[in-house]
C-alpha cells in the first residue's frame, strides 16, 4: 500500500510513499508503525503482526520549503480479510489532509513504471528483499530523496 501526496508549497510535485511518520514520546518504532498505519490508512494491525524492521535508512529531503533529515525503519504487514473488515476511519491531521491525495495498492511493476517520485525509490525494484525477509535488517545509510 502506498500513499500519494504532494508538496503544498510546490503543488505540481506529486509522489508516492509508504505510510508512516514520527514517533511519539516513549513509543517504539514498531508501536509507531502500527499507530501511523491506523491513522493514515485506517488499517489496524497488532505490533506482533509486523515483520521487521526489514529496512533502515536516513532520508534527507525538502518538504513545504523546509529541509528534513528523517531516520526511518520499514516494517511489512500482510493484511487479511479480517484487517479489511476491521478497517476504521483514518485520523489525518490538518497538514495530512492538505498534502495526502490517495491510497493505492501498487505492484512492483506499477511503481517501476510510475512517472511520479517513489519513496523509498528502491520500492521500484526491490519487493523480494522484504517479502522473503531473512531476519536481517538492511541498513541503507543516508539517501537523498
Amino acid at each position: 500500500m502506498m500513499v500519494r501526496g504532494h508538496d503544498p508549497h510546490r503543488t505540481t510535485r506529486s509522489f508516492w510513499f509508504t505510510p508512516g511518520g514520527g514517533r511519539e514520546a516513549g513509543e517504539s518504532a514498531r508501536e509507531c508503525a502500527v499507530r501511523e498505519l491506523r491513522e493514515e490508512t485506517g488499517y489496524v494491525v497488532a505490533a506482533a503482526e509486523l515483520v521487521g524492521p526489514v529496512w533502515r535508512r536516513t532520508a534527507v529531503f525538502d518538504f513545504a520549503s523546509r529541509p528534513y533529515t528523517q531516520h526511518e525503519e520499514f516494517f511489512v504487514a500482510v493484511l487479511t480479510e479480517d484487517h479489511r473488515r476491521g478497517r476504521v476511519q483514518p485520523e489525518l491531521t490538518a497538514d495530512e489532509h492538505e498534502a495526502l491525495d490517495a491510497l493505492a495498492w501498487l505492484s512492483q511493476d506499477e511503481l517501476a513504471a510510475e512517472s511520479r517520485e517513489v519513496f523509498p525509490a528502491r520500492l521500484r525494484s526491490a519487493f523480494d528483499e522484504f517479502l522473503a525477509w531473512d531476519g536481517v535488517t538492511r541498513d541503507f545509510g543516508e539517501e537523498n530523496e
